[in-house]
């Protein structure tokens, strides 16, 4: 299934990309008010980041990932949790059955749909009360290994934009018309992370790839200097996990 952009080659890098905060999660699954055997679709569940953590709780989930490569590390991560199916979709045509789930995530997926007919396609597949939440881990670029960082990135690529996923999403939900009020939960997350993992998972930054123009490997080389520089094999990395969720009307 072809979407408009190829993740064949950052799917690897995926699998070093850090969890999202399980704080913040915990929040999302009490406002939702579910429970273990509750019917869940994760969309753009790419290396089951996201999905892995609400199998974990006892949902019963479907994962939809439009990419091969990254459905195929997706598949091997869950592989010990029958409670987890994976599809071929994409989120403005999942493929999956109306009116069956309890809530429908996107774990760093949804700005990458034409968001409205996505949230028309969570409207189809969502029970009556059912949820919709979309997700991000957001770097504090406060931090001053982060900053370094941005530094590098804006130095190579003029005008560089992180475009919708550091934006508030509750106008756009609002916009669909299709929910409830948007509720924002949050939690953060310091992660203690090899240093050669926090490295290679940079080379899964879409964002920076399709900005690039051809400077993305001279990017993934001087980020690594960056962190290098640091001497240290671990290094700690403070993240939030932003969650945007409504309940449809």
């Amino acid at each position: 299934m072809k979407t408009e952009w190829d993740y064949t080659n950052l799917a690897d890098a995926y699998l070093k990309r850090p969890d999202y905060a399980q704080n913040a999660i915990d929040k999302m699954i009490a406002q939702a008010g579910l429970k273990k055997g509750d019917m869940a679709c994760d969309v753009g569940a790419g290396a089951a980041h996201l999905t892995l953590k609400l199998a974990e709780f006892g949902l019963n989930v479907y994962a939809v990932e439009p990419n091969d490569a990254m459905r195929g590390n997706g598949i091997k991560r869950t592989k010990q949790f029958d409670n987890v199916q994976w599809f071929e979709g994409v989120g403005e045509h999942t493929g999956m059955e109306s009116d069956i789930f309890d809530i429908v995530t996107f774990g760093s997926s949804f700005s990458v749909c034409n968001r409205q007919e996505a949230l028309q396609e969570c409207k189809r597949i969502l029970k009556p009360n059912g949820w919709f939440a979309c997700m991000w881990n957001h770097r504090d670029l406060n931090d001053p290994l982060q900053k370094k960082i941005e530094d590098v990135i804006k130095k190579e690529i003029e005008g560089y934009s992180y475009g919708t996923r550091r934006e508030d999403q509750t106008d756009e939900i609002n916009k669909s018309g299709l929910f409830k009020e948007v509720v924002y939960v949050e939690g953060t997350v310091l992660h203690n992370v090899l240093a050669e993992d926090f490295i290679e998972g940079w080379k899964s930054h879409g964002t920076v790839y399709r900005q690039s123009k051809g400077k993305f490997d001279l990017i993934n080389k001087e980020i690594r200097e960056v962190v290098e520089a640091q001497g240290e094999e671990y290094i700690k990395i403070p993240y939030t996990t932003k969650i945007w969720m409504a309940q449809v009307k």
